[in-house]
């Protein structure tokens, strides 16, 4: 009895882990690069452990077959992608602001490496990624995606196919609001930029002898940091009410 109960059970242990440890390769904070894979692998592992017990019931029907086996490997971690990267799509509000950002404060020739896909990107992008990481784990939203992973198997049944429509449309859906997160979180800097150079510009007209040029960048630089400083905190707490929204409609009411 127990040699025929342990296959079935690996298998289905297996599955669990192929949809969680995907979705722990491509949900944002814990597909940085900064993260060891061994930590993802050892968090996915424990993760598939403790979701077993609850969701296992839904197994209830196991190929009996190797190609029935494999398809059903292949749903897991399909259904698993679609997910991941729709939210991951929200990163780019990010990325998106923060070239905003530094090309008003003529920071955008200063570059650093991208967590998210370990390319280049401007420095400010680099820390405003690694402030979101960061204050993921603070806010706790690391068990609302979680808790995602886990509603996932009530909203996208094993036995069922996945409704890639619907997940399309969600996917085009947070790249709107990805942008128009991203707009709103530079907003305020576009409005400085144009006040600071429509300034410069009555400045060189009162002002014809003076190099205001020589002035402009290091004033630029230093007003625009203090400003990104004050609002920090405002800008994050957009970003990371945007991201618990999206992630709210992976969570089962």
């Amino acid at each position: 009895m127990l040699i025929e109960i342990l296959p079935q059970t690996a298998f289905i242990f297996m599955l669990i882990f192929a949809r969680i440890g995907t979705l722990f390769m491509v949900l944002p904070a814990f597909s940085e690069r900064g993260v060891p894979v061994r930590v993802r692998l050892a968090i996915a592992l424990t993760t598939s452990l403790m979701m077993y017990p609850l969701v296992s019931e839904q197994f209830a029907q196991v190929p009996s077959t190797l190609y029935g086996a494999l398809a059903a490997m292949g749903k897991e971690i399909v259904v698993a992608l679609l997910i991941g990267l729709s939210i991951k799509l929200v990163t780019s509000a990010l990325q998106i602001a923060a070239t905003t950002i530094a090309f008003q404060l003529g920071l955008s020739f200063a570059m650093g490496p991208d967590m998210s896909t370990g390319g280049q990107t401007v420095t400010l992008g680099t820390f405003m990624s690694v402030l979101a990481v960061t204050l993921i784990f603070v806010t706790d939203l690391h068990y609302v995606m979680i808790a995602a992973m886990y509603d996932s198997y009530e909203l996208f049944p094993v036995n069922e196919m996945p409704p890639i429509g619907d997940i399309a449309q969600f996917a085009s859906e947070t790249v709107a609001g990805a942008f128009l997160v991203g707009t709103k979180i530079a907003a305020p800097f576009i409005v400085y930029g144009l006040l600071f150079y429509f300034g410069l510009g009555l400045l060189s007209r009162l002002m014809p002898q003076l190099q205001v040029f020589f002035i402009a960048m290091p004033a630029n630089i230093g007003i625009g940091l203090l400003l990104f400083m004050i609002l920090c905190t405002t800008l994050m707490t957009w970003y990371l009410g945007h991201l618990e929204e999206v992630l709210g409609r992976f969570i089962a009411s």
